[in-house]
């Protein structure tokens, strides 16, 4: 499907939980509470959404949270996500914590691709970034995870955390085929208190380390990052530059929140609320319950697909033609990352 502005809308993120394993200062620090259990979408109520973006056209789906592996049916979803007729990849952002725990699982569920939110290599800065000391175990889960064939990509959103952090990252990719990419950081919800890390400075220090870097035009997904190559690497070097390299004109993406909200940019609250159609008629119960899927009813029941398709078709057309994070006082959106959806 293609919005008014002429995109192709194909990648649609998935959040499938608020709740996460750690505790991002710029994400969910202490404190910050999860909503009731009643208002996450349940594994159902994801199928009939992803059903109905498959059908216009999405191909791509990234599942995400809060931190999705401590949901416990996040690879029985994946599983089914695959199955979807027309999504083509599907693949998992996590933090790392619990991939080894459930990397079999993922595997035998067809997982595409995993990306692992990893910010530093220091020990030290990763608990005081992260409120928890699980650096070795993440790594180790990177390690298995390279090992088992799957392809491999580090998100670190860029701290300034000085020299020698963004150079341990980049490094992993000299004897590993794994993508390292930098994240300017947002202001969006907790971020908005952090700096934000120019990445035009940022690779220019990295020329300055690396002289024989050069641009990498090869397709490594379907986001918005852009790519170089060191000469020797496996692995290559990615930025995604919401700030200092905007890529709205070319953005392709829409995001379905854990509670059923579809966004169609991470800047501006506007979109569709579709648990309101999901649920339509039932009533929201006076104890914190999981919410039950009506027995008999099929995700991708006819009706319903008619009345999620009109929705997103509408949300869609109206996708705004870019953000304005250059412009925080012109930002509507005013829920946390790990309320959208990382």
């Amino acid at each position: 499907m293609r919005d008014e502005w002429g995109r192709t809308i194909e990648y649609m993120r998935i959040s499938i939980t608020d709740r996460c394993n750690l505790r991002c200062k710029y994400c969910m620090p202490d404190g910050v509470e999860a909503v009731p259990r009643w208002d996450i979408l349940s594994l159902e109520e994801i199928l009939a959404a992803a059903y109905c973006a498959a059908g216009l056209g999405v191909r791509f789906l990234k599942v995400t949270g809060g931190e999705p592996l401590v949901r416990r049916d996040c690879c029985q979803l994946v599983a089914a996500l695959k199955a979807v007729p027309g999504i083509e990849k599907v693949t998992l952002t996590t933090n790392g914590v619990l991939l080894g725990q459930y990397l079999e699982d993922l595997q035998r569920a067809g997982i595409d691709a995993i990306n692992v939110s990893l910010d530093t290599l220091d020990a030290g800065q990763y608990a005081a970034i992260t409120g928890r000391d699980c650096l070795d175990q993440v790594k180790a889960s990177i390690r298995r995870a390279v090992e088992a064939g799957i392809g491999v990509k580090i998100n670190a959103v860029s701290l300034d955390l000085g020299e020698d952090n963004w150079r341990e990252l980049v490094e992993i990719g000299r004897e590993h085929p794994v993508d390292v990419r930098f994240i300017e950081m947002m202001p969006i919800g907790y971020g908005r208190k952090f700096p934000c890390v120019d990445h035009r400075s940022l690779l220019a220090r990295m020329k300055a380390c690396y002289p024989a870097m050069e641009p990498d035009g090869r397709r490594h997904g379907y986001g918005p990052a852009v790519y170089y190559r060191i000469p020797g690497f496996k692995g290559s070097v990615g930025f995604i530059s919401a700030i200092h390299g905007k890529f709205c004109d070319s953005c392709n993406r829409v995001r379905l929140t854990s509670q059923g909200y579809l966004k169609t940019c991470l800047c501006y609250e506007d979109g569709v609320d579709l648990r309101a159609i999901l649920r339509e008629g039932e009533e929201r119960p006076k104890e914190p319950v999981h919410y039950r899927w009506p027995e008999g009813r099929s995700p991708s029941d006819g009706d319903l697909q008619r009345r999620l398709r009109a929705a997103m078709m509408q949300a869609i057309g109206k996708k705004p033609r870019a953000h304005c994070f250059e412009r925080p006082q012109d930002i509507t959106e005013a829920a946390n990352m790990i309320a959208i959806g990382g």
